[in-house]
């Protein structure tokens, strides 16, 4: 088991945003958080980061308790997120963005190969490397910004909405260039409105509803079940 939240309690002042969740992720999988606008899940990504604090409860990473870890200290654990809304730098380059990705290492050589791995895999970044990120289109945008996420050379990519505002064309590209991040090592924690989507790649997922875990299953299962074709699919069978 890579990561373990246990009985997870977070509030937005007086409001309770998560009320004791329980949910793991096991190391090489991908895991998936659906549910609908307020149900919590960008607030479970935020409280694993170490950009919320829980009221209760842990959060179990490689076999350490992150709970109180400050934010720096989880990326330096291995654990990066790519937020919501993308956050690119838009008035810095598409190199400079990675740069700042790539904070937590010191190794110039390294950082050098790690931004060529990053270009070969995003080639349209390579060609815009000097090209300011808020020159970007929306698909270029969260390109950079799960660039940017993997230059901290994660064990786990925490990805919060990547397909949010994209055309359909570009989020099946964005979808399979997950994919491929996690074929190549990196277990991924997904928050994404596109259910059908996120529950195609997904190992595993939970539905969250007004913070609380009400379902929990493999992903194609889920694709298949009444309750969630019901509420998060459209009702398509």
């Amino acid at each position: 088991m890579m990561l373990e939240v246990q009985d997870l309690h977070v509030y937005y002042g007086a409001i309770k945003a998560l009320k004791g969740i329980n949910f793991h992720l096991d190391k090489g999988e991908i895991v998936a958080l659906i549910g609908a606008n307020g149900a919590g899940k960008s607030t479970t990504l935020n409280t694993i980061s170490g950009l919320l604090r829980a009221r209760h409860g842990k959060i179990i990473f490689e076999g350490k308790d992150i709970t109180r870890a400050p934010a720096p200290d989880i990326v330096r654990m291995g654990i990066a997120q790519v937020p919501e809304g993308r956050k690119i730098f838009a008035t810095l380059t598409v190199m400079e963005n990675l740069e700042i990705g790539a904070f937590i290492h010191n190794d110039q050589e390294q950082i050098r190969k790690d931004m060529e791995t990053v270009f070969k895999r995003f080639p349209r970044l390579s060609e815009r490397r000097n090209q300011l990120g808020g020159t970007l289109s929306g698909g270029e945008q969260q390109m950079l910004a799960i660039a940017r996420g993997l230059m901290t050379r994660p064990k786990l990519l925490l990805l919060d909405e990547p397909s949010m505002g994209l055309a359909p064309v570009l989020v099946e590209q964005i979808f399979e260039i997950i994919q491929e991040i996690n074929q190549q090592g990196t277990s991924i924690l997904l928050v994404e409105q596109n259910a059908q989507m996120a529950l195609s790649i997904a190992d595993r997922a939970y539905v969250l509803e007004t913070g609380n875990v009400i379902m929990e299953d493999e992903g194609y299962k889920l694709l298949e079940n009444p309750q969630v074709i019901e509420a998060y699919l459209g009702g398509r069978h």
